[in-house]
């Protein structure tokens, strides 16, 4: 009995701009290895595993990616993993029907990992390990910063911001935020914290702003609102500074916990009601530099310093 033939797709795609990625995880794969420049192309070939009686295909396989160079197959499993099992179901049947044909199952942390070793992840591997489920990937982000940027650029026409960023966590949003915005602006940062005991979300400012901002069109930059009890008192400060303008621009907004009523003028994602990191946000102060935005482990959530947390 004669086995099965690859059947290969019509063109497949090589490069970034020409591939429709199912999912952006593939296109962070993809920008991998363009980076290490490794030629690949983006799901070329479908494999039969199963034919009815009659000859038509009913159970057939695509790898993700096929690496000439390296003659071999890759298959992500960042997206479903529900789905693993299948999956592996899956290559014991085609590396069974077709022997001469090399592929890999990169699992999620094999994927985090191979960012990690290449400069594109954590840059400890404790830390990807950590993570438990990519809620925002770094391409995504890239993409909603810039629309931001076109965004509070319109807004802004004619005028000179000032943009203050709320330590710690805002650090990597307001860094690449000001680079897409093509305006003349002005920036500060505020250090604030809640009073101890305090359930009504009053602020202590811990570092002031060293501008003046009366008369001053204020784009206050926040990593994540959650409450909003918090960003609510910050705002009565500074309007009490008399600025001409004051506006919000968060990150993150998670709406769900919700107990202010407070405006967001720009919002770059809504999340749900989980513990993230990434992207400037921190678990005493670990994961502040991964490239995107996750939830992390219930291990790694209740590990904590010795002397207690950090001050934000």
């Amino acid at each position: 009995m004669s086995r099965p033939l690859a059947q290969a797709r019509p063109a497949s795609a090589s490069r970034i701009e020409d591939a429709r990625f199912a999912h952006e995880s593939e296109e962070e794969f993809a920008r991998l290895l363009d980076f290490y420049n490794v030629r690949w192309q983006y799901e070329p070939r479908t494999f039969p595993l199963r034919r009815s009686d009659d000859g038509r295909v009913i159970e057939a396989f695509s790898p993700d990616f096929y690496l000439s160079d390296l003659d071999l197959y890759i298959e992500l499993t960042t997206l479903k993993q529900g789905l693993v099992t299948d999956k592996h179901r899956k290559l014991r049947q085609l590396r069974a029907l077709y022997p001469d044909v090399r592929i890999k199952l990169l699992h999620k942390r094999d994927y985090l990992s191979l960012l990690a070793k290449y400069g594109i992840g954590a840059a400890h591997e404790q830390e990807v390990m950590g993570v438990r489920d990519v809620l925002i990937t770094g391409t995504e982000i890239e993409r909603r910063v810039n629309e931001l940027g076109v965004e509070i650029t319109r807004d802004y026409a004619g005028k000179e911001p000032l943009l203050v960023g709320v330590l710690k966590g805002v650090t990597c949003f307001m860094a690449d935020l000001m680079r897409h915005l093509s305006l003349p602006l002005s920036i500060d940062f505020m250090t604030i914290s809640s009073y101890e005991g305090d359930r009504s979300g009053a602020v202590r400012i811990v570092q002031d702003l060293t501008e003046n901002i009366a008369g001053r069109d204020v784009l206050i930059v926040e990593d994540i609102v959650d409450t909003g009890m918090t960003l609510h008192h910050l705002r009565l400060q500074l309007e009490a500074r008399e600025p001409a303008s004051l506006r919000v621009c968060a990150l993150l907004d998670k709406r769900v916990r919700r107990l202010v009523d407070v405006r967001l003028d720009y919002v770059g994602f809504e999340v749900p009601d989980a513990f993230v990191v990434g992207y400037g946000l921190d678990h005493f102060q670990k994961f502040r530099n991964l490239p995107f935005i996750a939830t992390i482990g219930a291990e790694a959530l209740e590990q904590q310093p010795a002397e207690g947390p950090a001050a934000e």
